[in-house]
């Protein structure tokens, strides 16, 4: 998954092995309880003790009729795919975000949770933008576990030692990565090794900053082309920064965001840009241990063209949370996902694990005093990225907004930044494919950015 696999290796598990072990969905124990099945990532261990105590151990306390099992397992979305497609697989269907759901959904493989909720009130506890990326035909198949911002983490004593500020002009930033470049630094680290979808993230934040989370919207709405002139500059705006050096240099196809955030702390670089979900990689390098956690800090990626709200996020999700259509216990399934859109849960979870839990609820009241170390620093984000989609300064993010296959068509974006095809051509091919599945009713509802 984008947010997984960019960070851990996956080794795909047997498609039998898969089937067999893990595609009973919920079971029935002695007591009478029914077992419902989640199946997530390859999340380190302290991480999946994190889970097991805040989600599976909060949920069982919480009533008497089920009991949660995760597995957690690197090849996931490689594993729900084989199980899907026999009609088997977890009760509660994680994958990497609306556009995986969406693909699942138009193939039947998913349950319509709007009665849920209806029955939770789901519609008015979260997001509007959250919600609606997850609904399909006016029906709901995914919500989001989180949302995350795109943004820039910068190390407080590189900067110093280059002499410069916290950029908040695209000048200054370009300058402050120039500086770091002649001093023999990274002008940023990040990078697609391991997965492509990562591209993802780099295209959807330079048509927030140069075309406007207002024109991506009309794209997708079909008011507008995706060979508008202000997409086709977007495009070329992430070429160039792509060939000056801006993305990891020589090494965006050798680095992952774990490897990043390790050069990052090193002082290797100034600037790590990318989704504050990597505020969870982060931690394994600037924590108490270390001492360093006061050197990190996060801001909003400043705007390339004159005129555009600001500061603006590119908007997104970490990743998604759907129902089995062929669970046998879909009220079950629904329990955990309402118990994971509660405030308690995200209070509970953001303390240990930074990053990958900023719960899309519409009042996210986390006290950030009440934390330390990253996850206050997180929870101050995520406060921040929710203020500024409430005022509508905000973009889209391909892999949360766009229909799955217009989605997968921006990975390719490579072909631009490596020169193998211009910007006007490789739009005019994302335009083919949106074309398709707009006439199939797959592009979500989506509220209007500002202009």
């Amino acid at each position: 998954m984008r947010s997984r696999s960019s960070v851990l290796g996956a080794g795909l598990m047997a498609a039998g092995l898969v089937l067999t072990a893990c595609s009973s969905g919920t079971s029935v124990s002695g007591s009478g309880t029914k077992t419902l099945q989640l199946w997530f990532w390859g999340a380190s261990p302290q991480q999946q003790k994190v889970m097991r105590d805040v989600l599976v151990g909060g949920f069982d306390r919480s009533q008497s009729k089920y009991k949660l099992q995760v597995t957690f397992n690197n090849a996931v979305d490689k594993n729900v795919q084989v199980a899907l497609s026999a009609n088997k697989g977890p009760d509660i269907v994680y994958g990497s975000g609306p556009a995986f759901a969406a693909a699942y959904a138009t193939q039947g493989k998913l349950a319509d949770m709007t009665p849920y909720a209806e029955k939770y009130g789901w519609k008015d506890r979260v997001l509007a933008p959250m919600y609606e990326s997850g609904t399909m035909h006016g029906k709901l198949y995914s919500l989001p576990n989180s949302l995350e911002g795109l943004g820039i983490f910068y190390n407080k004593k590189v900067l110093a030692k280059l002499g410069v500020g916290v950029p908040t002009t695209y000048d200054e930033l370009v300058a402050a990565m120039n500086k770091a470049k002649d001093a023999g630094m990274y002008a940023s680290v990040t990078g697609n090794k391991g997965w492509k979808p990562v591209n993802q993230n780099y295209i959807s934040m330079f048509l927030t900053h140069v075309a406007g989370g207002k024109a991506v919207y009309d794209a997708l709405q079909g008011t507008t082309k995706w060979t508008d002139p202000k997409i086709v500059k977007a495009v070329e705006a992430s070429a160039a920064f792509y060939k000056e050096g801006y993305l990891g240099g020589k090494d965006y196809a050798n680095l992952n965001f774990l490897e990043s955030m390790q050069l990052l702390a090193e002082g290797k670089s100034p600037f790590f840009f990318g989704p504050t979900l990597a505020f969870q990689f982060a931690d394994s390098y600037f924590n108490d241990k270390a001492g360093n956690i006061a050197d990190l800090g996060f801001t909003t990626f400043p705007n390339v063209t004159p005129g555009l709200p600001s500061p603006a996020t590119t908007l997104g999700t970490t990743a998604s949370l759907s129902i089995n259509a062929h669970s046998p216990n879909k009220d079950g399934a629904a329990e955990v996902i309402d118990y994971m859109m509660s405030e308690k849960f995200a209070q509970q979870i953001n303390k240990s694990w930074p990053g990958y839990w900023a719960v899309p609820l519409k009042d996210f009241n986390l006290d950030p005093a009440s934390y330390t170390g990253l996850s206050k620093a997180f929870v101050e984000s995520a406060k921040d990225t929710i203020a500024t989609v409430n005022k509508g300064d905000y973009g889209l993010f391909a892999g949360t907004f766009f229909p799955p296959a217009t989605a997968t068509a921006f990975t390719d974006v490579d072909s631009v930044w490596l020169g193998t095809e211009s910007a006007k051509s490789f739009l005019a091919d994302v335009q083919k494919t949106f074309d398709g599945e707009k006439a199939k009713g797959l592009v979500p509802p989506l509220p209007e950015p500002a202009s």
